[in-house]
């Protein structure tokens, strides 16, 4: 983790500005719910709500995070996870996962060379009958500190006081650092080289009884090669999705699941603080991506990647956000499910676009 100091908040407002744009775009995925805000309480279905992009939501589509290609696979265990956690599917084995590739976009029209944030969802399955499901990004830490602020963000985001974001920027200058990497970070032409991050902590417990507190990422074994933003333009509007569609025909695709175990002084509910790289870190398995299918028809259409859906061993932590985006994803489930016949599913399916 880089010791470097946050740029000020003078600095930043510029690109903050474009940044909450991005911020608004990925809130589904770490909205906020439960009482922060009494008495005014915010509703999920309010959170959800002000995703909606300009001509409205996408109908029978994810309120967030909806462009995406779901994929089948296999995560190889291999036995070093049971260290921490007493979970079947970290014990050595191969089990079943189903997944998504996405990017973080309310409107699944959406130009990939557009979409800064990209993320990876996934459900592993163990023979108990037991679920592991997870949502990640590649951004390496979230943009606030809490439930409150992230509020805050969106409230500012969304004003037409032209100080709104101003006086945000210098009530939390944490901003600075996603602000940052945001701007700087290269860009790539691949969801295969891509690094997806948990960000939230949870707690995993092994058969002792012992308690860790985590945070996981999934490191891609194909090397990352920088394309500049105007190059990936000219690529088409989909070209993420040919790309790995081309990847995995050729031959499976693999991350390494790296579990990062927090220090006992280390903070643990503020997932815009990165943990110093020094801390340790145990790889714990291989996700194969096996087969692409497109998602009209994909086995990933209808799950909900739900954070809190683990399996006995895995637990949340004090990090209040896995609860509130679960409160959110339940509402855009229900949404997006009621809304079926407006989903343009393919002739396959049988159902009419």
């Amino acid at each position: 983790m880089s010791n470097r100091q946050p740029p000020s908040s003078g600095s930043t407002l510029k690109p903050l500005v474009l940044i909450a744009a991005i911020v608004a775009v990925i809130a589904l995925a770490f909205a906020w719910t439960a009482g922060w805000l009494t008495p005014s309480r915010i509703t999920p279905g309010e959170i959800v709500d002000g995703l909606a992009p300009k001509g409205g939501a996408a109908l029978g589509f994810r309120r967030n995070h909806a462009k995406g290609i779901c994929f089948t696979g296999t995560f190889e265990a291999n036995g070093a996870g049971a260290e921490l956690s007493k979970a079947q599917l970290l014990s050595k084995g191969a089990y079943p996962v189903t997944g998504r590739f996405n990017l973080a976009v309310a409107d699944p029209k959406t130009e990939d060379a557009t979409a800064r944030v990209r993320g990876l969802g996934l459900r592993i399955q163990s023979p108990d009958g037991q679920e592991w499901r997870s949502a990640m990004i590649d951004a390496p830490f979230f943009p606030v500190a809490t439930p409150q602020a992230f509020y805050d963000l969106q409230m500012a985001s969304h004003s037409s006081d032209p100080n709104a974001m101003k006086n945000f920027v210098g009530a939390h200058p944490e901003l600075g650092a996603f602000g940052a990497w945001a701007g700087s970070a290269p860009w790539n032409a691949s969801y295969a080289e891509d690094r997806y991050n948990s960000l939230n902590s949870f707690v995993f417990t092994n058969v002792q009884g012992e308690d860790r507190t985590v945070r996981w990422s999934f490191v891609p074994a194909t090397a990352p090669v920088a394309v500049a933003p105007d190059e990936l333009k000219k690529r088409g509007p989909d070209f993420l999705d040919k790309d790995i569609t081309d990847r995995v025909a050729g031959s499976p695709q693999r991350w390494t699941l790296v579990v990062t175990v927090a220090n006992p002084a280390d903070v643990t509910a503020d997932p815009s603080k990165a943990w110093p790289d020094d801390r340790r870190k145990i790889e714990v398995g291989t996700l194969l991506v096996q087969k692409i299918v497109p998602e009209p028809d994909g086995p990933c259409r209808d799950i909900n990647f739900d954070p809190v859906v683990l399996p006995s061993g895995m637990r949340t932590s004090d990090d209040p956000f896995p609860a509130a985006r679960s409160a959110a994803y339940s509402v855009s489930y229900n949404r997006r499910t009621a809304e079926e016949k407006s989903y343009p599913r393919t002739a396959a399916s049988g159902a009419k676009p």
